[in-house]
């Protein structure tokens, strides 16, 4: 955390008073079914007792987030309310679960009965491109638990943010679910911006979907555990290659465009890892304490080493070529792991040592594969948490996990930085331990 994480607003908007009792407020035998949450429960930012010391002898109020969870009085009659829910970007496991818990809150926690989902994306909103909407009740998503991907589909790429209103308003739509990454959640503020300017009552609730785990003031984003369970595999399977050839070499790449969590916490699930590469932090491929010599000096150690590198490391090396972007206006990052594949070849090549690598790139298979265990719960968490939100009229909001609590972010709070590994923390200290590898700069 830094200075400026206590100087955001976490004030959530709202539509109006909420002033329809819960369908959940139900009595049995004297006792409330629900427990309900009051937006005066929070859970604070900062929980280091010298930082909120300091805070209390200047006299400033403690940042915190509202917590998340069912109110006592909801804004929407349940009867009249109809919601629509959207997928938007690339593929993440866990995205289904998500669909699945909102419908079923929806249905069954509130009585909901029109409930649609938006098919391929922001392209569902707009009619040139002639998606039908896919209506969503309980019979539908019963058995979504265990499919990859998203029932709903998905793409890529800006809309006309005129036009999404336009179809919602058409639509009658009173609560919309967004389900995406850093993209899909500047989308979602500008609809929301859209929708305050034109006086009307929708409320827009994301729910933040990267596996790359980088969605800032969010301690976790869905589809992450299932990512690491699924990326160790992987280097299970490059460890047995590596050392079952003499001078076997192992490289996996793994996803991480600006952020390097993936990379660095299957390394510390499956410890048998000689080299970690990440965006956060710069290495030298070249020189006495670069990649390559210090790959050199642990095949002479041990005959055999395993090296994972995330996505967007080691850019520097391929700045030269043509910058691209994909539909959402994404730069398209080059190949890195081919890039060290054919450098270390290269290398070994030219000393006359004889190697065997084995390059291993599970990335989209990880993308599409359904969630495990742990997300399975991470997900209902959150499904349900992002309809009470909805419920109680609350917008422009995503729903995250802090300090092990579910609670209601204000999206522009997020939408402003990337998070990131940190050099000096606990999990990339603790990496350079279980690897070994040293800064790897000259």
């Amino acid at each position: 955390m830094d200075d400026n994480d206590y100087e955001i607003s976490t004030d959530i908007p709202t539509l109006g008073e909420a002033k329809i009792p819960s369908p959940a407020h139900i009595k049995e035998k004297g006792k409330d079914k629900q427990a309900f949450i009051s937006d005066k429960d929070k859970v604070l930012i900062d929980i280091n007792p010298s930082r909120i010391i300091q805070l209390v002898k200047e006299g400033k109020e403690l940042p915190s987030f509202e917590m998340a969870g069912p109110r006592e009085k909801i804004y929407f009659d349940p009867s009249k309310l109809r919601c629509a829910l959207v997928t938007c970007g690339g593929l993440c496991p866990g995205l289904n679960d998500i669909i699945r818990s909102i419908v079923l809150e929806l249905y069954y926690g509130y009585g909901v009965r029109n409930i649609y989902g938006i098919r391929y994306g922001l392209q569902g909103f707009i009619p040139k491109y002639g998606h039908d909407m896919m209506e969503l009740k309980p019979d539908t998503v019963s058995n979504i638990l265990e499919i990859g991907g998203s029932v709903l589909g998905s793409s890529r790429g800006p809309q006309k943010i005129d036009e999404i209103v336009d179809s919602l308003e058409r639509m009658s739509i009173s609560a919309l679910f967004m389900i995406g990454g850093d993209g899909t959640l500047k989308a979602a503020i500008k609809i929301a911006d859209a929708i305050l300017e034109r006086g009307l009552k929708i409320s827009v609730v994301g729910i933040p979907k990267t596996i790359d785990n980088d969605i800032y003031l969010v301690s976790r984003s869905f589809g992450f555990d299932s990512a690491v369970d699924i990326a160790t595999m992987a280097i299970k399977s490059a460890h047995n290659e590596a050392a079952g050839y003499p001078n076997g070499i192992g490289l996996i790449k793994l996803m991480g465009r600006y952020s390097g969590f993936i990379a660095a916490t299957s390394a510390l699930a499956q410890q048998d890892v000689n080299f970690v590469l990440i965006p956060e932090i710069d290495f030298d491929l070249e020189g006495p304490k670069g990649l390559l010599t210090s790959l050199e000096g642990r095949l002479k150690l041990r005959e055999h080493a395993v090296i994972v590198v995330a996505e967007g490391a080691g850019q520097k090396y391929l700045i030269n070529e043509k910058e691209e972007v994909d539909e959402s206006g994404n730069v398209k990052l080059k190949d890195i792991g081919l890039f060290i594949k054919n450098a270390i070849s290269s290398y070994f090549k030219k000393k006359d040592i004889e190697i065997s690598l084995k390059y291993i790139d599970p990335s989209y298979m990880i993308r599409s594969l359904p969630a495990n265990a742990n997300d399975h719960v991470f997900c209902s968490f959150l499904g349900r948490d992002a309809v009470h939100a909805a419920m109680a009229g609350k917008t422009k909001l995503i729903v995250g996990n802090w300090s092990n609590h579910f609670v209601h972010i204000p999206m522009i709070a997020s939408a402003e930085k990337r998070k990131q590994v940190n050099p000096m923390g606990k999990l990339w200290q603790s990496v350079l331990e279980a690897t070994g590898q040293g800064p790897l700069v000259n």
